[in-house]
């Protein structure tokens, strides 16, 4: 626990140097912005309006601390990790230019303004989509405010538009965005939100629609313009930020879940028992999730991958063997190494192939510190009641998030019940109440944030998933049909 906390403290420091680092960058790009409008005079433009250049200073520092405060106080393990204070301000920069040049080549209504709420609702959530999403508002206001972007002809309009057009059409978009599950599904959310874009864009200028009718169509068609390109940009830009950032979104979800996906084709070829349980486990996990409000694609993802690590030595796992088990010729001591070693190799496997943090910790953790019962009861036998339950158990952590936990209970009653003669719905439910009992005894669920009542709720959905998934099924008729279409009596053995 203390080697945790001082990990996370270290890591909250590392993250404020990013923070100071992004700031810089993002200062610099100012900088850039005031040469680039007057590559002639940009000197004498700073040297007359030194004031608004350290107003624009000043506002910049603060709408950045107030990002990182807001994540200091409600997750302070997103903010101790570096990498995600540089994501937030690579997409915040990343808009800016592209706010700059679409504004500087096209207009102000042609601006990708719900780009940067698009990117945040899929990278993040959308609570922290529209805290950024109004960060990132305020903070092209400034800009548009403290720097030379327009002429003084009509700038203080110009600046104001700009704000309402990114805040309002960015909250817009977080909650448009938020049904959609595939990329295709994103870009036409770009398409709908043009419609109350057009609607901001006519209320903002109706007080000269009828003395500017051509300008007034011609911004129409520039915000129609800007917010399907926001959804073009962003769907070409989230794979890229997936990548770099290792961020999970509900599109790598999709993609990681596919059977073509290059580790489930690898499990289904070289470990098919394991493959087939896995299947399994996602569904049970899946309907737990969904059950206690928890993120069910996330929780099936993880389950397709819990085993992976089985990949390392297939043979040597229940499910994937015939006749011939190789444990019948090791020692108990050695047998239980390999089998816990699965998890080990299962979560290295996954962090080398770059898939996301949860589903790599899940291949770690969803037993726990558990003992391995059958090699720790063969080693007491052959031992004399000599051996160390510490030596058959696995190497853990136990859980850490409930989908880990969730995906633990699911596996265990997967193969418990599968080992079952009778499979009734009274049988399963005693089995299921017993592994998760087990668990609480043995701590397993101590660093993780679920509930007694998720756990009853986990249980119930076990014992009805499960039930349909053993259902009892009839006796068929031992006939078989012949080319004529005849039936022909078959000897039962």
């Amino acid at each position: 626990m203390k080697k945790r906390e001082e990990k996370k403290r270290s890591g909250l420091v590392g993250s404020a140097f990013a923070l100071v680092g992004c700031y810089a960058v993002l200062c610099l790009f100012c900088f850039i912005m005031i040469v680039v409008n007057d590559p002639a005079g940009w000197t004498g433009y700073l040297l007359e309006n030194y004031t608004d250049i350290l107003t624009l200073a000043v506002c910049a520092l603060l709408l950045s601390c107030i990002v990182y405060y807001y994540y200091y106080f409600e997750d302070r393990t997103f903010v101790a990790q570096a990498r995600n204070i540089l994501l937030i301000f690579s997409l915040m920069l990343v808009c800016l230019i592209l706010d700059y040049v679409f504004g500087k080549l096209i207009g102000i209504y042609a601006r990708p303004c719900a780009l940067f709420a698009l990117m945040c609702v899929f990278l993040f959530n959308r609570r922290q989509a529209i805290l950024l999403n109004f960060i990132f508002s305020v903070f092209m206001f400034v800009i548009d405010t403290y720097t030379n972007n327009f002429s003084a002809d009509g700038a203080t309009t110009q600046v104001y538009y700009s704000l309402m057009l990114h805040f309002v059409c960015g909250t817009f978009a977080v909650f448009a965005a938020a049904g959609a599950k595939t990329r295709g599904g994103l870009l036409l959310t770009g398409c709908v939100i043009s419609v109350p874009t057009v609607i901001i864009v006519t209320l903002l200028q109706v007080a000269t629609i009828s003395d500017e009718l051509v300008p007034f169509f011609i911004s129409l068609g520039c915000a129609v313009f800007g917010c399907v390109v926001s959804g073009i940009l962003a769907l070409a830009g989230l794979p890229v930020f997936e990548k770099l950032f290792n961020r999970l979104t509900v599109f790598r979800l999709r993609e990681l879940t596919s059977t073509n996906a290059p580790l489930l084709v690898r499990l289904k070829q070289e470990a098919p028992g394991t493959f087939n349980h896995s299947l399994v486990v996602a569904q049970l996990a899946e309907s737990c999730a969904v059950a206690i409000g928890e993120n069910a694609e996330l929780a099936r993802a993880a389950a397709y991958y819990h085993d992976v690590g089985k990949l390392k030595q297939p043979d040597c796992f229940t499910e994937n063997q015939t006749d011939y088990n190789v444990h019948d010729e090791l020692m108990p001591e050695l047998s239980a190494d390999i089998i816990r070693s699965h998890a080990r190799d299962g979560y290295e496997l996954l962090t080398a192939a770059h898939f996301p943090k949860l589903i790599a910790d899940v291949a770690r953790e969803h037993h726990g510190t558990l003992p391995i019962k059958y090699f720790y009861d063969k080693a007491m036998r052959l031992s004399g009641g000599e051996a160390d339950v510490k030596d058959y158990s696995y190497l853990g952590p136990t859980p850490r998030s409930r989908i880990a936990a969730i995906v633990m209970i699911a596996d265990a009653s997967e193969a418990a019940t599968r080992a079952l003669k009778d499979r009734s719905p009274e049988k399963v439910e005693r089995t299921i109440r017993t592994i998760i009992e087990e668990r609480m005894d043995l701590d397993q669920f101590a660093d993780c944030a679920i509930t007694i009542r998720d756990l009853s709720v986990i249980r119930r959905t076990l014992v009805e998933t499960l039930s349909g998934v053993h259902h009892h099924r009839v006796e068929y008729p031992a006939i078989r049909f012949n080319r004529d279409r005849k039936a022909v009596k078959e000897d039962k053995k």
